[in-house]
């Protein structure tokens, strides 16, 4: 069971309520429009076969989207992706009574202290973060980077959704220095 929560800890990602938080960063000296192809130099490991294979097929579709082909072990660019996880808590507390006594009868204030009391509820949930790193192949240089990360949902088809989501945040502005439509 718990290493069923944190294979899909290391997917990543926001569920449908929230969405992703996403950061890209690149070179400036590379130059993204004499990149055409790319291949896998390492793809991402420690995740379940299926939320691998979903991670790579939708990277690779984006690519193809931006006119990018996939070579077999060689190309303009090696992509290398990575996944992490943890594990993060909030404290949410109630309180009732104010325990600072109150009005009486007569007008006055009535003078007693009493307890009021806090209930603490510690709430554990999962945060995924998914990194694609981009390498020039030729000079092995960082060219690009691209992190999303947020909740783990707690059902698949919420998983894939939030892959989706983090993955199309993550190529909205790629390659950079590309006119938008």
């Amino acid at each position: 069971m718990k290493a069923s929560a944190i294979a899909l800890a290391t997917v990543m990602l926001a569920g449908c309520a929230s969405s992703p938080t996403v950061k890209t960063d690149h070179a400036a000296s590379a130059n993204f429009s004499s990149y055409r192809t790319y291949y896998w130099a390492q793809k991402p490991a420690g995740v379940p076969p299926l939320v691998q294979q979903r991670i790579i097929d939708g990277i690779d579709a984006r690519l193809a989207a931006k006119g990018w082909t996939q070579g077999q072990g060689s190309g303009d660019v090696a992509l290398a992706a990575h996944v992490a996880s943890s594990q993060k808590q909030t404290l949410d507390t109630f309180y009732s009574g104010t325990g600072l006594g109150g009005w009486g009868w007569r007008g006055g204030w009535a003078g007693g202290v009493g307890m009021g009391t806090a209930t603490t509820t510690v709430h554990t949930y999962d945060v995924g973060t998914l990194i694609v790193d981009m390498f020039d192949a030729r000079t092995q240089q960082a060219i690009w980077r691209g992190s999303a990360s947020g909740t783990v949902p707690s059902s698949p088809d919420k998983v894939n959704a939030a892959v989706d989501a983090g993955l199309d945040k993550m190529f909205a502005g790629f390659p950079p220095g590309a006119s938008t439509p």
